[in-house]
């Protein structure tokens, strides 16, 4: 016999198995959990209520509401977004299950049902969550905005008062040439910067207004959607009301900034985990931002910047999490979408931590600059030899090969490159001259040298500087002269 028809004298007994209750007609407590939103969404109280005033007012105009009923609306949420604020809302458990139903539950208990039910007319949960989405993150976005823009400033400042010292610039972790600590700081600061700017870019693409689409054909009493938009700070609408109800694609280019974003963090933080270290003792991290062993108290652990480094991971997570949820998805709303609520919130909230706390670490830091000159070995210049001898009309790729020689001498004999003598040297290639120590074995020489556009020297870093600076006042980078075709 199948399971077709279910009876009530065959299920005495089970009756604290949780699946069997909804058999008997009731929802089953462990779904009503499973189902409810309002412990994530919220935190979306307030733009919930600034749409559904707006809502309110588009029904006025229409003559859906009475001026004095529209009146009674917005003084009743000006009542629900003061329990809000002072934390003194009651939450109904079984009642309230996004906060949707809970502010407009609360509406009507404060204003009565009679008014507070024609609230909703023509409208659907199913625009009404995408236009709070959209409200929230945006707010929230533009928060994080003024955290990266301090940020920058942080980065700018100490390039600025710090350009004098010099440290080594490695590739794969080994040390390569002489470049100054702002260019190394800068070199993430326009990493920074483009993070700065494509984030102005998903604030501006995301800030389309989606209400009035209801659950996915539109609105039949002739809202003006415009009007609306225009209240909500919104810049445009969702043009097509079925794809108003199942973008979700804002949370996905949210999501994707903040993992390209962590992901300049964690690049950040890993190099100053190294230079933090003992070994190197570049700079040393604030009290504020680092903790002590609990066994060995000799050790200064970067705690800041080991999390902010494996913080990436979990941004990277939240991002491949809610591709996987919205693929293959059918067209219009779908309860999986609700899976986006709390994955957007936990992006939100990394970030601006994240972005305070490497904020934080990059203003408190003590450098070293003894450290970093102590740092500075003769074979680094071992490019000034191969550039002298370029200088000279000798081909790069035999003044490579050089240069390599000498370094080999060097090692060879057991000392620096600058401990060399002339003769030594021309041993070598009788193409030096006397002037080749002078020439090539200066440090800050060899960093002033790099002149060009984008390179370590002092006024090219002040250039950059200033390019960022413009950046922050304006939004954009300065454009390029424009090139002569002649």
């Amino acid at each position: 016999m199948g399971w077709q028809v279910y009876r009530h004298d065959i299920l005495i007994g089970f009756s604290n198995v949780s699946w069997l209750t909804g058999l008997l007609g009731a929802l089953d407590p462990l779904m009503e959990a499973y189902n409810e939103s309002l412990t994530h969404d919220r935190k979306f109280y307030a733009q919930d209520i600034k749409g559904s005033i707006a809502w309110a007012r588009a029904n006025k105009n229409t003559g859906m509401l009475t001026e004095e009923e529209f009146k009674e609306i917005a003084r009743g949420f000006g009542i629900v977004e003061d329990e809000w604020d002072s934390d003194e809302f009651q939450i109904k458990p079984g009642v309230d299950e996004d906060i949707h139903t809970a502010n407009e539950r609360r509406l009507g208990e404060v204003i009565g049902q009679d008014i507070a039910g024609k609230l909703h007319t023509g409208r659907s949960r199913n625009d009404q969550i995408a236009t709070d989405l959209r409200l929230w993150v945006r707010d929230q976005l533009r928060d994080i905005q003024e955290h990266l823009e301090h940020l920058l400033q942080a980065i700018i400042s100490r390039a600025e008062v710090e350009i004098e010292f010099i440290m080594p610039g490695y590739t794969h972790l080994q040390r390569a040439q002489p470049v100054r600590w702002s260019h190394w700081l800068l070199s993430y600061g326009f990493f920074f910067a483009a993070d700065f700017k494509r984030l102005k870019n998903v604030i501006d693409d995301l800030n389309i207004c989606p209400l009035g689409s209801g659950a996915l054909s539109g609105n039949v009493f002739g809202v003006d959607r415009e009007a609306i938009g225009r209240e909500l700070g919104f810049k445009g609408l969702c043009w097509n009301s079925m794809n108003a109800v199942s973008d979700r694609d804002f949370l996905l280019e949210t999501m994707s900034w903040g993992s390209r974003f962590m992901g300049h963090v964690s690049r950040i933080a890993m190099d100053l985990c190294i230079y933090s270290s003992q070994e190197s003792g570049f700079v040393k991290l604030s009290d504020a931002y680092s903790t002590g062993s609990s066994l060995m108290p000799q050790k200064k652990n970067p705690d800041a910047l080991e999390l902010l480094r494996g913080k990436s991971g979990q941004m990277h997570g939240l991002l491949s999490g809610f591709t996987t949820t919205l693929n293959s998805l059918p067209s219009c709303y779908n309860k999986d979408m609700q899976e986006g609520t709390p994955s957007i919130i936990a992006t939100i909230s990394l970030l601006s931590d994240s972005t305070q706390i490497l904020t934080g670490v990059l203003t408190t830091l003590t450098v070293q600059p003894a450290a970093m000159r102590r740092a500075l070995e003769p074979s680094m210049l071992a490019t000034e030899l191969a550039d002298y001898l370029v200088k000279k009309g000798v081909p790069f790729r035999e003044t490579h090969h050089i240069s390599g020689k000498v370094v080999a001498l060097a090692e060879a004999q057991g000392k620096g490159m600058d401990e060399l003598g002339v003769a030594e040297l021309e041993d070598v290639d009788q193409r030096f001259g006397d002037d080749v120590v002078v020439a090539c074995f200066d440090q800050e020489a060899a960093v002033e040298k790099r002149t060009a556009k984008g390179g370590t020297a002092r006024e090219s870093v002040r250039e950059q500087i200033e390019v960022l600076r413009q950046l922050l006042r304006t939004g954009e980078m300065p454009p390029w002269k424009a090139f002569s075709s002649s």
